[in-house]
């Protein structure tokens, strides 16, 4: 019988946002692929340290004591660049490290992201900038990642963190401050309250969160003495009066977050650096600069407040 992968919540990762792989790189970038793939031979049973995405996924795997062995939760797919004789030191360091990771798929110097349809993933994450915006141009999710792993790695937390417009939304609102300005923004999010956005392109992977806390329900229902482990947040520069649109916007999309910080142009650093995400998601690289040395970030580089530094 096929592994079913419809009612699962499955997360795309290049082996460069699960794991610090800086020095390979180097090697690959000043000596060549050859020398690469020798470096990598000779350095295989070398422990790869983690990267920006590492306790986010782990913690997400974590989840799957949630469900049972033949039904699980959550599952975490290596996309990598790596040739499958390069990619054998990233697998042979999943294991070491002890993730239930199985599956991947290694081509040798293309995108994987073109599967991620097949592959029922609702994000996909890399620290691969170019791989990030083709994916989000042919309409995927995907970020990249950014700043240091969290270094809480041995908890059972999970904290999820979102911007709001171009990542849980569609970037039409933004277009008008861009355009207009903030008075105008305001204006039109008044005038546009009850009026859902279009949703944006990390609403699915919001969602399979959500079936996971309904998962947490059930097990709290049955069994008091459980402590709830995922937690999901906004983090947004709106506030007041446009506010109540991000609400409805949410309901009418079918997904809920815990906590929202309608913050009106204060640093989200500030937030962040207490809320200690294990990855915060934004569309904008000036709302990550700040908090990126403290916070695990990434940037998803969606919509008109990307379309210059797109074209840089």
């Amino acid at each position: 019988m096929p592994y079913a992968l419809e009612d699962m919540l499955v997360v795309g990762v290049a082996s460069s946002a699960l794991f610090d792989l800086t020095d390979s790189d180097e090697v690959f970038r000043s000596q060549g692929e050859s020398e690469y793939r020798h470096y990598q031979e000779e350095h295989i049973d070398n422990l790869l340290e983690p990267g920006v995405a590492f306790p986010f996924i782990k913690r997400l795997l974590s989840l799957n004591d949630l469900g049972s062995p033949d039904a699980p939760l959550v599952e975490v797919i290596v996309l990598s660049r790596n040739d499958p004789e390069t990619g054998l030191r990233v697998m042979r360091s999943i294991a070491q490290h002890g993730l239930p990771i199985t599956r991947a798929v290694f081509m040798q110097g293309k995108a994987p992201y073109r599967f991620m349809e097949a592959l029922n993933m609702s994000l996909f994450l890399s620290q691969n900038e170019t791989d990030v915006r083709q994916a989000i141009q042919e309409g995927f999710a995907a970020g990249r990642v950014l700043g240091q792993p969290a270094a809480d790695m041995t908890g059972t937390e999970l904290r999820v963190a979102f911007d709001f417009d171009g990542v849980l939304a569609d970037d039409s609102s933004e277009a008008v401050m861009q355009a207009e300005g903030l008075p105008a923004f305001h204006a039109h999010e008044t005038e546009h309250t009850l009026d859902p956005l279009p949703e944006g392109r990390l609403s699915e992977f919001l969602r399979g969160l959500n079936r996971i806390q309904d998962r947490e329900q059930e097990r709290l229902s049955n069994d008091d003495t459980y402590v709830r482990r995922v937690h999901v947040s906004i983090v947004t520069a709106r506030n007041a009066p446009s506010h109540e649109r991000v609400v409805r916007t949410l309901k009418s999309l079918g997904v809920r977050v815990n906590d929202a910080f309608f913050l009106g142009g204060i640093e989200k650093s500030r937030v962040l650096r207490v809320l200690k995400p294990h990855l915060f998601f934004d569309d904008q690289l000036s709302h990550l600069e700040g908090a990126a040395n403290d916070v695990p970030s990434v940037h998803v580089p969606f919509g008109v407040a990307n379309q210059f530094s797109a074209s840089e």
